[in-house]
């Protein structure tokens, strides 16, 4: 069931500046599905904060560069409703001397240029990235929100050290804190006594459109021979493509579906027979293809960046009813009931075979329920609630 979203009544009259990953970005994250709940209840501007990583000379990286040079000329653009996005670029070479005290100055500048544009009158930070975290307590805000949703100096090609301190400094500075990686939260607490547990949320209405009769698979999959292995996601650095390539040579007569956009090298996946690279697909798309699924699976190496992640994936997995298989962490593991666990290659091609067995119409079902209750609108609602008290409490001057 999900719980209407309701304002509460000390939040009412402001306006929310919310810095999060770049909204024209080819996967969707918990950073977009948060902001544009929050903009049915207050008006809200998007600050597209910069990359982690420095751009590298990929086609991708400079089209990238060159549309964020492009939207810092122009005044916020209302994107929905009450939804507005700016874009805040800052020059990549931190190293530089002089470089960091620019990118703060001119960051501060045009936010407060944003915020004349788009009028608001008293208003909350919303950080879901700690980079843009230098302007936390800088722009007269009532209230400093950090919402912590990843590990982001464990990020590949990130400055690992800087991000750490920014993510430090962020959440000691902030007013609320909230963490959506369970590995984290005892590190988080000892550095802010504010922090909640806030995971992830899903859209359970939209994914468990891959049960119903009515929906179509795309073609580029509809024909593909089953059993079909399905993954969908951004395919970046923490994808273990080795363990896919080893999957799909040992099952030649599986198909192997991949669907979302490739940030590493998927060249050995792309010469195989039984494997599909679809590329990124509408994020509505999603059930269709999932819907060609007989297993679906998230094949993450074993990292640090993986340890502390929450994958909006396994919610979404869970809400289409399909079996999952999966490496484990502390997140996986509290859904531990629902999908099946692997460690290492041979327990992982187990797990799948496992799941193809038949099993009972109940158990696709029972997937679905479990999920039932973690919709974002019930997620934002919650948030809201410890928001709406933080406020009361600054106010209150406790």
């Amino acid at each position: 069931m999900t719980e209407a979203l309701e304002m509460p009544a000390i939040l009412a009259g402001h306006g929310i500046v919310y810095f999060g990953n770049d909204w024209f970005a080819e996967n969707r994250t918990s950073s977009h599905h948060v902001a544009r709940r929050l903009a049915l209840l207050f008006p809200v501007l998007y600050v597209d904060s910069p990359g982690l990583r420095p751009p590298t000379a990929s086609n991708r990286d400079l089209k990238r560069l060159w549309r964020k040079l492009a939207g810092a000329r122009r005044p916020p653009q209302r994107l929905e409703g009450q939804l507005w996005h700016c874009t805040v670029p800052q020059i990549p070479y931190r190293r530089v001397p002089g470089i960091e005290a620019v990118n703060r100055a001119f960051g501060l500048w045009a936010v407060h240029r944003a915020l004349r544009h788009v009028g608001f009158k008293k208003w909350i930070s919303w950080f879901v990235v700690p980079h843009p975290g230098f302007m936390a307590k800088r722009l007269q805000e009532q209230l400093c929100v950090y919402y912590c949703i990843d590990d982001y100096a464990a990020h590949p090609g990130v400055d690992a050290e800087r991000t750490a301190r920014s993510d430090l400094a962020l959440t000691a500075t902030a007013d609320q804190v909230f963490v959506a990686p369970p590995g984290m939260l005892e590190a988080k607490r000892a550095q802010n006594t504010s922090m909640v547990f806030a995971p992830h949320g899903v859209d359970v209405d939209l994914f468990r459109r891959a049960m119903d009769a009515s929906t179509t698979v795309p073609e580029a999959a509809r024909n593909l021979p089953h059993p079909v292995i399905g993954f969908f996601g951004l395919i970046g650095a923490w994808i273990d493509v080795e363990l896919i390539e080893w999957l799909a040579r040992s099952r030649p007569q599986w198909s192997f579906l991949l669907v979302g956009h490739a940030a590493t090298d998927v060249s050995s996946l792309a010469s195989m027979a039984n494997v599909t690279l679809a590329g990124p697909q509408p994020y509505d798309a999603l059930p269709g293809w999932a819907k060609a699924f007989d297993v679906a699976i998230i094949p993450y190496r074993r990292n640090q960046q993986v340890r502390n992640a929450n994958p909006l994936k396994l919610r979404e997995y869970l809400a289409t009813g399909r079996q999952v298989v999966t490496v484990s962490n502390p997140e996986i593991e509290r859904f531990a009931q629902w999908v099946r666990i692997a460690d290492g290659r041979e327990e992982f091609l187990s797990g799948i075979e496992q799941a193809l067995q038949p099993e009972s119409p109940e158990a696709a079902l029972a997937r679905i329920v479990a999920v039932e209750p973690m919709t974002w609108d019930n997620r934002v609602a919650d948030v809201l609630k410890t928001v709406a008290q933080a406020l009361s409490r600054r106010n209150a001057g406790v």
